[in-house]
């Protein structure tokens, strides 16, 4: 049974401390990968979230040329987009699109799984994706993350319990 006095907190866009997490996503799945950025962008991992307030964290992605995709999904899963003219099309599969921009794949999986409008558009700001190990914010300090849902390619969990 509820009190009268409980209030919701609601925190403040001034009262936010943001972290940079520095992800390697060597040899992970895309989509658990995608899952778990999500996360820190949104700012779930947080006491302090609120649904309208973007509280989450800096993520930098390295190693974004070696993600893989399970099962057939590199050669049956398509993207498409449309450039809004007649005819316009484009149609490729996401193993031919993880070879070519491995670091949009990544993003576009992670973009689905944002809020749609001004609010995701600025979480999304916040990811950085590198396909090689190198990247140019070491002068943020990233820490190290080690994401929740670990998997390879090889079957081997790697999952923190």
């Amino acid at each position: 049974m509820r009190t009268k006095n409980t209030k919701t907190y609601s925190a403040k866009p001034s009262e936010i401390e943001r972290r940079w997490l520095l992800i390697d996503g060597g040899g992970m799945v895309l989509g658990r990968l995608a899952a778990d950025i999500a996360t820190l962008l949104r700012g779930k991992h947080k006491p302090q979230f609120t649904p309208h307030i973007d509280t989450g964290d800096h993520v930098i992605v390295v190693n974004a040329a070696d993600l893989v995709l399970t099962g057939d999904k590199a050669n049956k899963t398509m993207r498409h987009r449309h450039s809004g003219y007649p005819g316009g099309l484009k149609s490729e599969t996401y193993g031919s699109l993880l070879k070519r921009k491995p670091e949009r794949a990544l993003r576009e999986a992670v973009k689905g799984m944002l809020p749609h409008g001004p609010l995701g558009r600025a979480m999304l700001r916040k990811l950085k994706v590198y396909p090689g190990h190198e990247h140019p914010h070491t002068a943020q300090k990233p820490t190290p993350y080690e994401p929740a849902h670990k998997r390879t390619l090889d079957g081997g969990s790697t999952a923190n319990a």
